[in-house]
């Protein structure tokens, strides 16, 4: 077997339909478009949720909601990712090193989903109480970094 050999599956590839060439074509003069009206003539654009001059859709239903521009996102990792990770010492720096985070954003958060074996360090900006809790019990220290 090559690529010269390699072909799509049989009806899959339809040739194109080539408009405006002739009555005999069975697309000619008016290329499919109909007669007259709005829609038949060359450079016709409607607006997305246009809806003939009706008031839209999105217009008509009333806003919900708001948008608090005082929200901050931390980098959120879990215990369970951090026991399968080697080192004793955990910092925002070292998770990014790794890939194991994308970004900081306003900082890393550390959540007690997952069991911890071993004593390990790990700094960060915020700690849930069972991720602070099951770290203490493994001997381990949780520090709070503070910007």
């Amino acid at each position: 077997m090559n690529l010269s050999s390699l072909h799509p599956p049989a009806r899959q590839k339809r040739p194109r339909k080539r408009i405006g060439r002739g009555m005999g074509s069975g697309h000619g003069k008016t290329s499919g478009r109909g007669s007259k009206g709005q829609h038949s003539v060359s450079g016709f654009g409607q607006k997305r949720g246009f809806e003939g001059g009706q008031m839209p859709l999105h217009r008509r239903v009333p806003k919900r909601g708001f948008t608090n521009i005082f929200r901050k996102e931390y980098a959120v990792v879990n215990l369970e990712r951090l026991e399968t990770l080697e080192g004793s010492e955990f910092s925002p720096e070292r998770l990014l090193s790794l890939g194991v985070i994308k970004r900081l954003g306003a900082g890393l958060k550390i959540l007690g989903e997952g069991d911890i074996t071993r004593a390990i360090t790990v700094k960060a900006h915020k700690f849930s109480k069972s991720a602070a809790a099951r770290i203490a019990a493994a001997g381990g220290k949780a520090e709070v970094i503070t910007k």
